[in-house]
């Protein structure tokens, strides 16, 4: 009987291990709606182009300041970033905390929700701008 306990204990734990897995990845649909608050300046999908800021396509694994076409500041370029999730989160928090010097003048997503959601919502483009 105990072993019987002790396996269900642990399948119960890898489950809430996962769960929270999951739920750490983010929802891109929320991201898409937190999004919005970029769109002044950020473009994503097929059609995104550098405006105000550069395109956020294929974002992921792509070296800060490094959008063909795009004037970043000497920060921006210099700053040794790879875009991943977790340089992404701390840097949304607080950009000029992040990048003193860069030329990215909005206030931050301190909420962690938010800035898990908007990842995830990114991520889902490639540098062609098409859906993974």
């Amino acid at each position: 009987m105990k072993t019987i306990s002790l396996l269900t204990f642990a399948a119960s734990v890898a489950f809430a291990a996962s769960a929270g897995q999951a739920l750490a990845a983010g929802d891109p649909a929320a991201g898409e709606k937190t999004f919005a608050k970029c769109k002044a300046c950020h473009q994503v999908g097929e059609t995104a182009k550098n405006a105000v800021a550069p395109h956020l396509n294929g974002v992921d694994g792509r070296k800060a300041g490094s959008v063909e076409g795009y004037n970043y500041s000497e920060a921006d370029k210099n700053s040794g970033i790879v875009w991943d999730e977790a340089s992404f989160k701390e840097f949304i928090k607080n950009p000029k905390a992040k990048i003193p010097g860069t030329k990215m003048i909005f206030q931050g997503l301190p909420n962690d929700a938010d800035q898990e959601n908007v990842w995830a919502y990114l991520v889902q483009f490639g540098p062609d701008g098409k859906k993974k």
